[in-house]
């Protein structure tokens, strides 16, 4: 049953606790079924399979928060991050998906997008047709998005980009890329301006980075511009006004990976509890070694303190408010628990945990980069302080 069919349903008078319930269990079924039997494959291969990701357009998996007028589900925060949650747990690559029409690629198409823009690229988008990317972090700025390189320059009403982004996923895939540069690098972020470029632009090229850590299924690499000339049609606002639209995402963003995190804590649990129960070592299960146990009290305890904070989140972004502090705090905690987690799965596992026959490997890998994407998790210890202290108001970054 798709989303679109549960949604329905609601406005039959369906309770919202039981559509919520109904979703989740979908995208459970779904995990079970079609993506858990091939997620190793894909994941060693490198590269996204193209055929479940239709599936999943058919179910409505891509609509998330997006305004149904404007092609999306119109999800409640709540129930997006448990779906994405549900998928995360088989493949928080497919949870990433799931989660970026509603974040950083499609979020600041659906506030500061023309009606031509939002039926051009958000509406197929969040139905799944096309997929995007957000190229923002650059070689040299990283998290420091007021101090990038990429220049763009005036030619009538044409505008001409120059420079190079890094670390940028979809590459593949997308078909735009939504992007930032500066026309004056001294008002840093003042001076940023937001584009949507087509991926057949002339001037743009491609470059994926190959056998990476972790997200391998996702084609990740740099985009170059060079001399790309854009009409007044890929302006996404006002000049000067790109800053607001990277921050308008930056809050769902950060949900997504929390909600990602939980996911992969959930999993590490689930089959360490599975595995110390089935082990034995001198003589008896090594679910009744104190050190396991400690070790599954710490997950336990993770997965569930996580999911409440980014459904504290949830709700506050759900009744329109400024969640920085909050989201902050999720993503930074939630991937520290993941990380921790996978490691104490592995290790539960013993030489299994390296093996391909188990799945805490890959959460592993996967674990550690979640510490690092949309903010590294330094950068938010960095944050929160400021803001508790006073230093840096909720709703400056």
């Amino acid at each position: 049953m798709s989303i679109e069919s549960e949604r329905s349903e609601r406005v039959d008078g369906l309770p919202h606790s039981d559509e919520r319930q109904a979703i989740i269990e979908m995208a459970r079924d779904f995990a079970t079924r079609e993506i858990a039997p091939r997620v190793a494959d894909y994941d060693r291969a490198e590269e996204l399979p193209l055929d479940l990701l239709d599936k999943m357009a058919g179910l409505g998996l891509f609509g998330g928060v997006v305004p149904v007028e404007l092609g999306g589900m119109g999800l409640d925060f709540v129930t997006f991050i448990g779906l994405i949650e549900e998928i995360s747990k088989t493949c928080q690559i497919l949870g990433t998906l799931v989660s970026m029409p509603s974040g950083l690629v499609g979020a600041g198409i659906e506030r500061f997008g023309t009606t031509e823009q939002q039926d051009r690229w958000l509406r197929p988008l969040a139905q799944g047709e096309i997929f995007g990317a957000a190229a923002v972090t650059e070689p040299g700025s990283g998290s420091d998005v007021a101090a990038m390189t990429t220049t763009y320059r005036r030619d009538g009403d044409d505008f001409i980009l120059n420079g190079a982004k890094a670390w940028t996923s979809n590459l593949d895939i997308a078909s735009f890329f939504l992007t930032f540069a500066s026309f004056d690098r001294s008002m840093r972020h003042r001076g940023i301006t937001a584009f949507v470029i087509p991926r057949d632009a002339p001037g743009l090229s491609l470059n994926p980075y190959k056998n990476k850590l972790g997200f391998r299924p996702l084609c990740t690499g740099e985009v170059v511009l060079d001399d790309v000339r854009l009409g007044p049609e890929a302006l996404l606002g006002v000049e000067g006004g790109g800053f607001s639209v990277a921050m308008t995402a930056v809050e769902r963003g950060r949900l997504g990976v929390a909600a990602r995190a939980v996911g992969v804590t959930q999993a590490c649990l689930d089959d360490s509890v599975a595995y110390a129960r089935d082990r034995t070592a001198f003589g008896q299960s090594i679910a009744e070694f104190q050190i396991v146990q400690s070790k599954i009290t710490d997950m336990a305890v993770g997965a569930k303190t996580s999911r409440l904070l980014g459904q504290a989140c949830a709700e506050a972004l759900g009744r329109g408010e400024r969640a920085r502090l909050l989201t902050s705090m999720a993503k930074m905690y939630a991937s520290d628990v993941a990380a921790r987690s996978a490691a104490d799965a592995v290790q539960i596992h013993g030489a299994a945990g390296v093996s391909p026959d188990y799945r805490v490997g890959r959460m592993y890998r996967d674990a550690k980069v979640l510490q690092i994407v949309e903010g590294s998790n330094d950068l938010h210890r960095s944050l929160i302080g400021e803001m508790e202290l006073g230093l840096r108001p909720d709703g400056e970054r």
